[in-house]
C-alpha cells in the first residue's frame, strides 16, 4: 500500500506541477490582450477563450495534486478534533459514498464528451475566433483518471490510519506564504533575544 501511495502522489505531483505553468501562459495572454485592447485599441478575438481554456485545464489537472496534499476545502471544525483512526473511518465511508461515484461519472461522461468533441472537431462558440477546443475536452476524462488513481491512494491512507492511528503524509513540496512569514518572524524574534 505504501508503494502505491508514493506512486500516486508522485504522478499527481508531476501533473499538478506541469500544468501549473499554465498560470504563466494565462498571465502573458491576459497581459497581451490588455496591451492590445487599451494601448493599441485593437482587441483580440481569442484571448478570453484561451484564458478560460487554460484556467479550466489548470483547475481540472490540479485536482489530484491538491487531493494528495490535503488541500481541498473541508469543514473540519469537528473532524480535526477526532483521532486519526476516527477521521480515517469517516473518510473511508465518504470516499465510497461520494468521491468514487462522482469521479467515475467524470471519467465515463468525460470520455463520451471528449469523443464527440473530437469527432466533430468542436470549436468555441463563444468567440468569433472559433478556437478549437476538442483537445481540451480530453482533460475532463484525464483529470478524472488522475483523481481515481489518487483516490485509491487516499483509501490506502485511510486503511493504514485505521490500523496505526497515524496518517501517512505526502511529501511537503510547497509551503503557504503565511507559514513561511510566520517561521521567519519566529526566527527573527529568537535571534533578537539571545
Amino acid at each position: 500500500m505504501l508503494g502505491y501511495i508514493r506512486f500516486a502522489d508522485s504522478v499527481s505531483a508531476w501533473f499538478g506541477k506541469a500544468f501549473a505553468w499554465l498560470i504563466i501562459m494565462m498571465c502573458v495572454g491576459t497581459g497581451y490582450e490588455v496591451f492590445m485592447r487599451y494601448v493599441l485599441n485593437s482587441p483580440t478575438t481569442w484571448a478570453l477563450d484561451v484564458s478560460f481554456i487554460m484556467y479550466g485545464t489548470l483547475f481540472m489537472m490540479g485536482g489530484a495534486y491538491t487531493l494528495s496534499r490535503g488541500g481541498h476545502v473541508r469543514g473540519d471544525f469537528l473532524y480535526r478534533l477526532w483521532q486519526p483512526k476516527t477521521q480515517a473511518k469517516v473518510d473511508l465511508v465518504l470516499y465510497f459514498l461520494f468521491f468514487f461515484p462522482g469521479v467515475l461519472a467524470l471519467v465515463f461522461a468525460g470520455w463520451k464528451y471528449a469523443a464527440k468533441s473530437w469527432q466533430f472537431q468542436e470549436v468555441s462558440v463563444n468567440s468569433p475566433a472559433g478556437i478549437p477546443i476538442f483537445q481540451f475536452k480530453t482533460v475532463i476524462a484525464l483529470a478524472g483518471l488522475l483523481l481515481l488513481i489518487q483516490g485509491v491512494a487516499q483509501v490506502f491512507r485511510c486503511i493504514i490510519a485505521i490500523r496505526t492511528n497515524e496518517w501517512i503524509k505526502a511529501d511537503e513540496d510547497v509551503q503557504e506564504t503565511e507559514d513561511l512569514l510566520m517561521q521567519k518572524a519566529a526566527e527573527a524574534e529568537k535571534d533578537s533575544h539571545p
